[in-house]
């Protein structure tokens, strides 16, 4: 039979494998099937899989106003908690939408970006009567104090490969972008830079094994310490001179 020492080796071994085993399909999934960073990287009509944008500052800086990149570099989330009207420009410069203080949320449905937005590549038809210099038409369309929108000025707007990108192993800057807004009477903007980053879907497996790799030649020493030490002692079986006296626990 095993001794105690040898059998609590044994389930911490098989632990190890366990978790390498969970572990390493999970890493892949992660890598190889939509996931929400806050969302799919894969949506239905275009991929931001390639692409990360990042919101380097917001103007004005009022306390309880945020802005987060989703899906990598597809959609913004703004968040009103200022008290005020903010308001998000579109293409044109025209008031596109707008978060109110009580937490209402209204889009310019003769805005043409509220018909730009419904596509990745923002092929959508017009209708005549949206136009910069239109008149906002505002209609609700929540109420929940936040707004998430796509916004093609954040992303790149073709599913070929930017002329920026000289080596698609190498992470490369591709365009800085803004967005205006305005905090009631204060404009400013949302700005920020776009990325094209390569993929690196080995990664994660890559770094399971060797974490596996180093947990079992660790334990493996460990066990390798204590055979020689109890054979010094004069061992551990029925009949060496130490049986019936405390061992040492771990």
């Amino acid at each position: 039979m095993l001794n105690t020492s040898r059998r609590r080796l044994l389930a911490v071994v098989a632990a190890v494998f366990a978790v390498v085993a969970i572990g390493a399909p999970s890493a892949l999934a992660e890598q190889t099937t939509p996931v929400h960073e806050t969302g799919n990287p894969i949506n239905d009509q275009g991929s931001s899989y390639h692409y990360r944008t990042y919101i380097r500052s917001i103007t004005p800086h009022v306390h309880g106003l945020s802005v987060e990149v989703l899906e990598f570099a597809d959609r913004l989330l703004l968040r009103n908690n200022t008290g005020k009207v903010v308001t998000i420009y579109g293409y044109e410069g025209e008031p596109y939408a707008r978060v109110q203080p009580g937490g209402t949320v209204e889009q310019n449905v003769d805005s043409p970006a509220y018909y730009l937005n419904t596509n990745f590549y923002g092929i959508a038809t017009v209708p005549s009567s949206a136009s910069a210099s239109a008149a906002p038409r505002w209609e609700t369309t929540d109420r929940a104090g936040q707004f998430e929108w796509h916004d093609h000025r954040i992303h790149w707007m073709s599913p070929t490969t930017p002329p920026a990108v000289k080596n698609t192993g190498v992470k490369t800057k591709i365009f800085d972008w803004t967005v205006p807004i305005s905090v009631g009477a204060q404009r400013g903007a949302i700005r920020g830079e776009l990325f094209w980053v390569p993929d690196s879907s080995s990664a994660p497996v890559g770094a399971y094994v060797a974490l596996a790799v180093i947990i079992l030649a660790s334990l493996g020493l460990v066990f390798y310490v204590r055979t020689r030490r109890r054979r010094g002692d004069g061992g551990d079986g029925p009949d060496s001179p130490d049986v019936g006296t405390p061992k040492e626990a771990w």
